[in-house]
């Protein structure tokens, strides 16, 4: 129906017929002479129709944007002061000599020029509409091309692309599973996976040797702007290497991905331990384009009356630390009643404050409620310790770590943001030493990664100190985001059983859920180790996107919905019956 794309059209085209398909962009009626602005997922192409062409003319006059429309006629350069240099097809234009409609179109509603503001529930609920504008066409053609070089290299660098199920166990991931449940085997359900974890080691076994997939996994969480009940991963598992060497593919990789889609030098990645990373930045995710660092002063504050400072400061559970912000004194009292409510998100009580208003005239150049309440040679040794500087404001947590860590990391990444002390380009890292476990609220251990993540030490060390316990566990971070999470696995039964017996998890469950890795652990499975890249994470990044949604062709809502679909819906009573189902009845709202 086509010869070409409407944004392929050039100067080279000059004088040929060309047939073009599409949609109308937008229509315009200058003085008798219309024209059409044409759509394609390749561009826009403006063609003009004059009364000479009757028959066409007198179609074009009844046109409307989003019309569906076959275009025939013959390419020319535009007149001269015509020439729109901002348009990839802005020097040339096609005098239509044909023209067929070959779908009308309601009004839509979505505006698809880049001014229109349209509410996000509109633009999901109208995504075959949304997905016409040109910025979202390309966010999808973007990932196309990027999902292509990540296969391409992985396939070069020996890895064997395999599919693995999407019906199979739940398996403890650190998220609720979504459950499917079975016709055949009445009263039982699969489960969809959150990750390919379990069978992608079980290739490993089978002698695979390198396996990637770009998989889709299925988690049922609550959602943020960089999570979706269902998302895709860039998943890898290779056997007989060790941290390091798999570090250094997937740096090539995500490399080689920035430089041929937009041309940048990721250059190094260093290596920070988890430990460091939660000391300095309060985060396991550090944007390194911030300077602002947490600084310990507990050693400060032991002593002092002020005991929100000192009750902390003498708790091994417990964190005072500092955050120096240079030129943030001019931060007013409602933006700081503000970053209080803020980290209050975080369980922070509150948030104290000292502003440097003149470092060299002592005491009586500091501002805040606080000072008070601490010794003149406290506040002297605090300003020294943070290298306090005229023009400073300096926030302080003081609660348990984990509320510390979180609250101040947060507003470290919030003051930047606001002050513009985030610097430009793209700093990569790796976060490694991982903890194995970590205390849960009921006082549980669980895993920090997964509980087939391999330790550093060896079975007796775990059991003996297992919050001490580090584990063979790298994340890779990009400007604060974790692009993606992985570790060497642990390939032998007694390792893996030490580990479920520290979570609790006893030999009878443990045959119960994950009899069938034991036993291929058994059977001469390989040392190996893998990693997981977030695609759609990955993406958002790369195009400056502030919500995966915006890089997904059918997203879900905030709520796990579809609204283009309507999904979930209500299934028939015939279903539900097939499959031994029984919906309990909805309490009734409680009458006033």
């Amino acid at each position: 129906m086509r010869s070409n794309y409407c944004g392929e059209l050039n100067e080279s085209f000059v004088d040929q017929e060309v047939q073009l398909c599409g949609w109308v962009h937008r229509r315009r009626d200058h003085g008798g002479v219309i024209f059409l602005d044409v759509r394609d997922r390749e561009g826009i192409a403006q063609v003009v129709y004059d009364p000479d062409t009757v028959e066409s003319f007198a179609i074009a006059e009844g046109v409307r944007n989003e019309f569906v429309v076959r275009v025939t006629g013959i390419v020319r350069l535009r007149p001269e002061g015509t020439v729109n240099n901002d348009m990839g097809t802005g020097k040339i234009e096609v005098l239509g000599t044909q023209l067929e409609i070959l779908n009308a179109a309601e009004t839509p509603p979505i505006h698809l020029d880049d001014h229109s503001e349209v509410g996000e529930d509109i633009r999901l609920r109208y995504r075959y509409i949304d997905l016409r504008r040109p910025e979202m066409t390309e966010r999808l053609r973007f990932r196309s091309k990027v999902t292509n070089t990540v296969r391409n290299f992985l396939d070069g660098n020996g890895f064997i692309d395999v599919e693995t199920p999407l019906l199979t166990k739940a398996t403890p991931e650190g998220a609720r599973d979504y459950l499917v449940p079975s016709r055949t085997h009445p009263n039982k359900f699969f489960a969809l996976p959150q990750s390919p974890q379990l069978f992608k080691q079980i290739l490993m076994a089978a002698g695979m040797d390198r396996y990637y997939q770009i998989a889709k996994c299925f988690r049922d969480e609550d959602l943020r702007a960089d999570r979706q009940p269902e998302f895709t991963q860039i998943d890898v598992e290779t056997s007989f290497m060790d941290e390091e060497q798999i570090m250094s593919v997937m740096e090539k990789l995500i490399s080689d991905v920035f430089k041929k889609h937009l041309d940048v030098e990721l250059g190094v990645f260093p290596r920070m331990p988890h430990a460091e990373a939660m000391h300095r930045f309060g985060s396991d995710k550090p944007d390194l384009r911030i300077d602002l660092e947490l600084v310990d002063i507990a050693d400060l504050m032991k002593e002092v009356e002020f005991k929100v400072f000192s009750g902390p400061a003498n708790d091994e559970q417990s964190r005072v630390a500092a955050l120096r912000v240079p030129c943030g004194a001019s931060i007013s009292r409602k933006v700081i009643d503000e970053y209080t409510k803020f980290v209050g998100i975080y369980g922070a009580k509150g948030l104290a404050w000292v502003k440097v208003n003149d470092i060299d005239a002592g005491l009586e150049g500091l501002q805040s409620p606080i000072l008070k309440f601490m010794p003149d040679e406290v506040v002297h040794a605090l300003m020294k310790k943070l290298e306090a500087q005229t023009g400073d404001i300096i926030f302080f947590g003081a609660d348990k770590t984990k509320v510390v860590n979180e609250a101040l990391g947060a507003l470290r990444i919030k003051v930047a943001q606001d002050l513009g002390q985030i610097k430009e380009g793209w700093a990569p890292l790796w976060v490694v030493d991982f903890p194995m476990f970590e205390t849960a609220s009921d006082g549980s251990l669980t895993s920090l990664h997964h509980p087939f993540t391999a330790p550093s030490c060896d079975a007796k060390q775990l059991k003996t100190d297992p919050l001490g316990a580090l584990s063979r566990a790298y994340d890779m971070v990009l400007n604060g985001t974790e692009l993606g999470g992985g570790s060497i696995r642990i390939n032998k039964v007694e390792m893996q059983q030490s580990v479920f017996e520290v979570l609790g998890i006893g030999k009878e469950e443990a045959q119960e859920k994950f009899g069938f890795l034991l036993e291929a652990l058994s059977y001469g499975c390989p040392p190996h180790g893998g990693i997981a890249f977030g695609l759609d994470r990955l993406i958002m990044l790369m195009t400056g996107a502030t919500s995966i949604r915006d890089v997904i062709a059918f997203p879900k809502t905030q709520s796990a919905a579809c609204p283009l679909t309507q999904a979930p819906g209500n299934v028939s009573a015939k279903q539900l019956k097939e499959l031994n189902i029984r919906l309990r009845e909805q309490a009734a709202p409680k009458q006033s």
